[in-house]
């Protein structure tokens, strides 16, 4: 699942506005205390993945101390192996998780940056917000996927398959929408940004 997304050309886009404005300094007072604010959240989150992996870690390690006391070589190998890829699942959807985050982490600075300079971003922030409501329930569903990865050693049953499967499938869908609302909210800001650009550009001409 590719996370790709042109926060730069944003940033360009902005970075050729008049610095100069009136007020600049106000402004820039709030865009620091909002981008404190961010800042504060996003250290929440990582702790919440940070605190939930320790979690699922410990839970992992006590499924491996257990097969130490298998007596049989090979049922142990199979039980290694069973682990070892419940490991890879759960480190995939973190991952997921964290580059969602970092994503919208970097949409939100820009629309504080741009809101301060009278841009209206009132678009790219309902889709950041629906991005958000999506990253919430897609970590939810990895919750409920970690409690029935490192519940046991043994081979899940037919239905907890089932239902692992339907998690893993729910969790990429959630994760690709909340990936696409950010995408759109960065177009969405690149576009408000060239908009205004091209207005200022077109009041400067008919004034001189």
């Amino acid at each position: 699942m590719a996370f790709v997304v042109n926060v730069q050309a944003v940033k360009a886009e902005d970075d050729s506005f008049d610095a100069s404005t009136t007020g600049a300094n106000s402004q820039n007072e709030t865009r620091g205390e909002i981008e404190n604010q961010i800042k504060s959240i996003r250290e929440n989150t990582e702790k919440e993945i940070q605190a939930k992996r320790e979690e699922t870690k410990q839970k992992i390690e006590e499924l491996k101390n257990k097969i130490k006391d298998e007596r049989n070589k090979t049922q142990a190998k199979v039980k290694e192996a069973r682990i070892v890829g419940r490991e890879k699942a759960l480190e995939r959807f973190d991952k997921a998780v964290v580059k969602i985050n970092d994503l919208k982490d970097r949409a939100n600075t820009q629309i504080i940056k741009l809101a301060t300079k009278g841009v209206d971003v009132t678009n790219a922030q309902n889709l950041v917000a629906t991005a958000e409501k999506k990253l919430t329930e897609a970590k939810t569903k990895i919750a409920e996927a970690s409690a029935l990865l490192s519940s046991s050693i043994n081979e899940l049953t037919k239905e907890n398959k089932t239902q692992l499967k339907t998690l893993t499938q729910n969790i990429e869908t959630l994760v690709k929408e909340a990936n696409q609302s950010l995408n759109q909210a960065i177009k969405s800001l690149k576009d408000v940004v060239k908009t205004k650009r091209q207005t200022e550009e077109r009041s400067k001409k008919e004034t001189n």
